[in-house]
């Protein structure tokens, strides 16, 4: 991610039901950074009003990172975004449920982070933790630019 940052690409953020205020969260971490001296990002989140591989279509560009975040896997919506994703060259970063559905089925996907558990709110609250330890893994790689070759 830090390397797609280094190189103008920004974060394209979405997720259906309350997942949707997940990718908004992370959104806001990257642009409204909480740490002092940590830089803003460029990132948005996708409403999802056009459908999400639509509005990916529009807005997305090889360079740039596609954060899905899917808590039951149950979002075809979603799946169908990151399938358009990939195949437009953006890097794809899925934060799923464990289970089986649309999300699983997408094949070629970069990085699948999937939290094994069954409860919904122990899956979301192991995404917010995922999300925050790559904003932070991104800013410290983006401090040793040397690394991003």
């Amino acid at each position: 991610m830090a390397r797609r940052f280094h190189r103008g690409g920004r974060l394209i953020a979405f997720g259906s039901g309350l997942s949707a205020a997940d990718a908004a969260h992370v959104v806001v971490e990257f642009v409204h950074p909480v740490i002092v001296g940590k830089r803003a990002l460029p990132a948005l989140v996708l409403p999802g009003t056009a459908g999400y591989a639509a509005e990916l279509e529009l807005f997305g560009e090889a360079p740039d990172i596609a954060l899905a975040v899917s808590a039951a896997d149950d979002a075809p919506a979603v799946a169908a975004a990151l399938a358009a994703a990939r195949d437009r060259g953006l890097l794809t970063v899925v934060l799923r449920g464990a289970g089986p559905g649309p999300v699983a089925d997408v094949v070629g996907l970069d990085h699948v982070l999937t939290v094994a558990a069954d409860d919904p709110r122990i899956v979301r609250e192991a995404q917010v933790t995922s999300y925050h330890v790559l904003w932070e893994l991104v800013h410290v790689f983006l401090d040793a630019p040397e690394v991003l070759r």
